[in-house]
């Protein structure tokens, strides 16, 4: 056997292993099993109530969202929320005057930091809302973002 045969079978056997071995392992959970009609509803009261269950929402200082006083591209505008509240279980994004107002959504596990940084996208001048699930309630901050070009296709 020379060695390029060698170099060859032994690649081959690796990669049959590693199909076989990915076959076998099953996830615990599927992340990407958000509800389509949570992103589909247009009313902003709605699309928190398709979310929580409910619409009764805290504002609190416990809750740092940061983002710019004016996004000069609506299509790329930076956002980033830390929380201090204890237990945080999810972070979710609204923007109010969007087309669909549930942005992006992030389940948090005990062992992580409640904290997120993300772009969204921005038609218009609006309020950007971050809601943040504590102990079961639901605490929320919030910015107005003024935007000079619309990037949900204004």
């Amino acid at each position: 056997m020379n060695r390029r045969n060698f170099l060859k079978n032994s690649l081959m056997t690796a990669a049959t292993i590693t199909t076989f071995a990915g076959l076998l392992i099953k996830p615990k959970r599927v992340f990407a099993a958000w509800p389509k009609e949570s992103f589909d509803i247009t009313d902003l009261n709605e699309s928190i109530k398709s979310v929580y269950g409910h619409n009764n929402v805290n504002e609190t200082s416990k809750i740092k969202l940061k983002a710019p006083d004016i996004a000069e591209n609506g299509a790329i505008v930076p956002i980033n929320v830390k929380s201090s509240l204890n237990n945080v279980e999810s972070i979710m994004v609204f923007v109010e005057n969007n087309p669909q107002p549930l942005s992006c959504g992030y389940n948090l596990t005990t062992k992580s930091q409640p904290i997120i940084g993300t772009r969204i996208k921005m038609g218009k001048t609006s309020t950007v809302m971050a809601a943040v699930k504590s102990d079961g309630k639901i605490y929320t901050a919030s910015k107005e973002v003024k935007i000079t070009i619309g990037g949900c296709g204004g």
